[in-house]
């Protein structure tokens, strides 16, 4: 078993629980910067890289889920965070899930955000792996440098059009290693949605009103099954909308924060 300690990042000082902000694919820490900067006073955010992605390594960790959210846990344990609020965007949804699959009682609240629950269609399985074969074979992130444009929401594209350029420099950042290693943890993350039903604490499920990767139906597919769900869809935003609007899910954390500290 691997020790890898991830790059660990505090966007906003606060005391209490913090939010522990897992990024989507194929991006690091700083797509949660712009979302921290809208928190409200005394809320503590800290962001982990995934392995591979931003300043974290890899670690000779084998690619799956269950080992990113291993490292997750040990990170935030050996930082002193005993307990958090777990939001996951995209791929952090997933790490999440495992997270809590593996450390219930480390996990006081959830937010997913732009997610799902399910496993891959065994389509999307094939069209990861193949995409991961080729980020090694031509050691570039050039395969996925089309995703940009098309996780943002149609009214982003029209009206926010230079998201598409920051996004892409987030992209241009990663590694090919860590690319292919995201790709293939996915393919291979199975059905997480029992682990929506045996949360015990508050969950908050967020979705772009135009996101086209998992849309509104997977959002109350995973806001049916959880014991304590509060489901937000933000207008005018697609499948990066703590970017695109970054006010609006900030707003829609502070609540689950709200309900966590009630909770307890």
């Amino acid at each position: 078993m691997t020790s890898t300690t991830l790059a660990l990042h505090e966007l906003h000082d606060g005391g209490g629980v913090p939010l522990v902000l897992l990024h989507g694919f194929p991006f690091d820490h700083r797509m949660w910067t712009p979302l921290a900067n809208h928190l409200p006073p005394g809320i503590r955010a800290l962001a982990v890289d995934l392995p591979g992605a931003g300043q974290s390594p890899l670690g000779g960790m084998p690619p799956s889920l269950e080992a990113a959210a291993a490292a997750v846990h040990r990170t935030l344990v050996a930082a002193g965070v005993a307990n958090g609020i777990l939001v996951g965007m995209s791929m952090g949804g997933y790490v999440a899930l495992a997270l809590a699959e593996l450390h219930p009682g480390f996990v006081d609240g959830l937010a997913m955000v732009d997610t799902k629950s399910t496993a891959d269609s065994e389509e999307a399985r094939t069209r990861r792996l193949k995409t991961a074969d080729e980020v090694e074979a031509n050691q570039t992130v050039d395969a996925v440098m089309g995703m940009p444009a098309s996780l943002l929401g149609a009214t982003s594209l029209q009206r926010r059009r230079l998201l598409v350029t920051t996004l892409e420099a987030w992209v241009r950042g990663q590694s090919p290693a860590g690319v292919a290693w995201a790709q293939r943890a996915m393919a291979d993350r199975p059905d997480r949605t029992h682990v929506l039903r045996q949360l015990d604490g508050p969950v908050s499920i967020v979705v772009g009103a135009e996101d086209l990767v998992t849309p509104l139906a997977d959002a109350e597919h995973m806001a049916g099954a959880a014991r304590d769900a509060a489901l937000t869809v933000v207008p005018g935003a697609g499948h990066a909308s703590p970017v695109e609007d970054p006010t609006a899910v900030a707003a829609a954390l502070s609540l689950l924060h709200r309900r966590v500290v009630r909770h307890h």
